[in-house]
């Protein structure tokens, strides 16, 4: 079951959770069998044997569970970890199963034993996973759940980015309705206001693909933070007048010696910066002086880069682009997160 997009809690008689940021599961239990599938179908049990052994170990040895595995290394949440314990080679996920252990964060009770709750409402079947989960132990949780809206706004307000990708409104008496979107997923917009310095061509014709942004970090230094890719055909043609006059050489631009040499934090990914550096073949992109700054709204951020292309908003002729730092994505530390655990 998945969730409609808002930008503002709804009013009534909800429940609310935190939307946690990794990925979805579904945990099948049959006995000992334990099956971890992800919303596609994708079996994820072979590269997270921890959380294999500690679903085995919960006393009831027939359920169906819905929840998200996460990972936190380093004091905060880390998705492109998350993403690297997706590993092929056996003896690689054991060691990162020892290394960057992951876990499990349930939400929802499909069954139990013979009885199927996809029919029951939603404030039952969280009241069924409190008692399946009374004795869980780590790294097993529970998520948390509220009634109060004003715990919800909470969460958004501080907690958004960190670890926590929104907040899922439930109604109290919904079904579990699998591939439709009955829940309400509330996802405040987040915006920055970062420099324009360069940008890509499309391969096939003579128009801009990307725009590529940067900001500055403490040091000062000019650090690639990601791309915005959409715009209409009309609008890309607007912006090659646009950025015409601030076309520099390579030679003195802040990226003349390369940008996200050392790859992006979450691979190649759709949206993910590519990286350059001088050793390459031939320029790939048209450095821009490093003067224009936009606005731009973006969902993710995974350690000092947009996850996904960013969305244009606006041109800021008035913002200093020395004053476009990092500072402005600065969020709380996962450690005052809203901890998962049992009732």
């Amino acid at each position: 079951m998945l969730g409609k997009l808002a930008r503002q809690l709804p009013e009534g008689n909800y429940l609310f959770e935190p939307k946690w940021d990794g990925f979805r599961c579904l945990v099948f239990r049959d006995g000992d069998e334990i099956d971890l599938r992800s919303r596609n179908g994708r079996r994820l049990g072979r590269y997270f044997p921890e959380l294999v052994e500690a679903l085995r170990r919960l006393a009831s040895e027939h359920y169906v569970v819905d929840g998200e595995i996460v990972l936190v290394r380093d004091g905060g949440f880390d998705f492109p970890a998350l993403m690297s314990r997706l590993h092929p080679a056996a003896t690689r996920v054991e060691r990162l199963a020892r290394e960057m252990p992951a876990a499990f964060v349930a939400f929802d009770l499909l069954a139990e034993g013979d009885n199927a709750l996809t029919q029951t409402g939603f404030a039952s079947r969280r009241r069924q996973l409190e008692r399946l989960l009374r004795d869980a132990e780590l790294p097993i949780h529970l998520t948390p759940s509220s009634s109060d809206r004003r715990v919800a706004i909470e969460w958004l307000d501080r907690y958004q980015g960190t670890g926590i990708d929104g907040v899922m409104a439930k109604p109290r008496d919904l079904l579990y309705e699998p591939g439709t979107r009955a829940m309400i997923k509330v996802k405040p917009e987040r915006t920055a206001d970062c420099v324009v310095a360069g940008f890509r061509w499309f391969v096939d014709r003579p128009l801009p693909s990307s725009l590529l942004l940067g900001l500055y970090d403490q040091t000062e230094t000019f650090q690639h933070i990601g791309v915005v890719t959409s715009f209409s055909s009309r609008r890309r043609g607007e912006l090659l007048e646009e950025l015409r006059p601030y076309a520099v050489p390579l030679a003195g631009h802040p990226w003349e010696r390369g940008f996200l040499t050392a790859g992006s934090p979450v691979g190649r990914l759709a949206g993910a910066a590519g990286r350059w550096s001088p050793e390459e073949m031939e320029l790939d992109w048209v450095p821009l002086t490093p003067e224009l700054v936009c606005e731009v709204a973006f969902d993710h951020l995974d350690r000092g880069r947009f996850r996904h292309p960013a969305r244009f908003r606006r041109w800021r002729p008035d913002r200093d682009p020395r004053t476009c730092t990092f500072d402005q994505l600065e969020s709380a530390s996962s450690e005052s997160l809203p901890t998962p655990g049992t009732p």
